[in-house]
């Protein structure tokens, strides 16, 4: 398979789907768009639309050459439209400019990434929410670097907060402790937030008192390794344009195994919970995640878990930070083992924490187990769309990669009860 070869990622907004370029621009951080491939984020009037890849010649203007491309996908029919009963919902237009967003908690879980975390600091004391706070929860540190980086660069501007456990799950829990707000969003340390993050991402709590989650989109910051784009052209983290609302009174028809597909919800990199709603739940497990013998999950687990407990999650590209996605070759197959044992290790834990979901998980698992085949399966197919284009499998996925997602999901199970016994030993 022919490796990969960089794209450079930029911001293009058009006035209208037929109007004219109000601005382009480089990813945060990214350098200028020049000749060569180029990976676009299409917005109308600084609102997330649409993905576009495209050639940009020499000696051509990136500008006219990407809105061309913009237009076209802007005016053919979108198979991601929402449903048309969706706009009966109740809260199910998030983007209605009258809503004043709740105050907030930012939670941001790091550990021993200092510059990192600076960046995505430096990021969200940008937003143009009206009223939040931002708490860094170091977890496990072995320096002090993080709690130097926060109390000496950002002073009374971000909260530090020290969990010695390891565990993302663990971490969150413990922001989600340690907030004073309503509404608790939660995001990593190697994004970057864009402005109007926070505001979108929680000012649907406003509008439905029912709304007990919400995610947002993810974009790749970058895409220069043969490691970025291969993780993007997978699927990446991006979950598509159309709002969605998900309602567990009103199961989603195109969906038949609702709720178990929660990574089509969101990514624990983008997401907010009404606290009262998620606490109800039982908050994050801990033996899922990052730094547990789970490897991951625990995102999963609690959209799972909020939707089990009646509550309904949304899912908004309003809301968007970028992602700087790992580099290395290496970096991709730990991911690729964790997304599948993190898979497995969610719905074990749903099992085991919600045994009443033991019924409509067996009625759905031969449906599932061929889910879970397809989107692991590997592929040889050339360029065939945009990376990371939410529902399209059509870009290459190596064999051995597709091997580790399924090896990861056989080993979920396991490491999830590991990652249990381990938590017993601890307390």
């Amino acid at each position: 398979m022919r490796p990969p070869h960089a794209l450079s990622v930029v911001d293009l907004d058009l006035d209208s789907p037929d109007g004219p370029v109000l601005s382009l621009r480089p990813a945060p951080g990214g350098p200028p768009p020049g000749p060569g491939d180029v990976y676009a984020l299409v917005r109308l009037r600084g609102r997330p639309a649409a993905t576009v890849l495209a050639h940009v010649p020499e000696g051509a203007d990136p500008a006219e050459t990407l809105a061309a491309l913009a237009r076209a996908r802007l005016n053919e029919p979108r198979r991601d439209e929402p449903r048309r009963d969706e706009s009966r919902i109740p809260g199910s237009r998030p983007d209605q400019p009258h809503l004043v967003p709740p105050r907030a908690s930012v939670v941001v879980a790091s550990r021993e990434r200092a510059d990192q975390l600076a960046r995505a600091l430096d990021s969200l004391l940008d937003q143009d929410h009206p009223d939040y706070e931002i708490l860094v929860v170091d977890n496990a540190p072995v320096t002090r670097d993080t709690e130097e980086l926060v109390r000496g660069k950002y002073g009374d501007r971000v909260r530090y907060v020290r969990e010695d456990t390891p565990g993302l799950a663990v971490a969150h829990n413990t922001g989600l402790a340690h907030a004073r707000t309503e509404v608790v969003a939660f995001t990593d340390d190697d994004v970057v937030a864009d402005p109007h993050w926070l505001t979108a991402l929680t000012a649907p709590f406003a509008a439905d008192p029912r709304l007990g989650c919400v995610t947002g989109l993810i974009l790749p910051a970058r895409l220069r390794t043969p490691a970025q784009i291969l993780l993007e052209s997978h699927g990446g983290f991006a979950k598509g344009f159309a709002p969605r609302l998900y309602d567990p009174v009103r199961p989603p028809a195109d969906e038949p195994l609702f709720p178990f597909t929660a990574g089509s919800f969101g990514s624990g990199a983008n997401m907010a919970f009404r606290a009262g709603a998620l606490a109800s739940a039982g908050g994050f497990d801990p033996a899922t995640g990052t730094g547990t013998a789970a490897r991951g999950g625990d995102d999963l687990y609690a959209f799972v878990a909020v939707l089990s407990a009646g509550f309904r999650l949304r899912y908004t590209a309003d809301a968007l930070v970028w992602h700087h996605h790992r580099e290395s070759r290496q970096d991709l197959r730990n991911q690729a083992f964790g997304y599948g044992a993190g898979l497995t290790a969610y719905l074990t834990a749903a099992l085991v924490r919600r045994p009443a979901l033991l019924p409509a998980l067996l009625a759905r698992l031969p449906r599932g187990l061929v889910h879970a085949k397809n989107m692991t399966a590997s592929r040889t197919a050339e360029h065939g769309g945009v990376p990371g284009e939410h529902g399209t499998h059509t870009h290459p996925w190596p064999r051995s990669l597709s091997r580790l997602e399924r090896r990861g999901m056989l080993y979920g199970p396991f490491g999830y009860a590991k990652a249990r016994l381990r938590m017993r030993g601890t307390r």
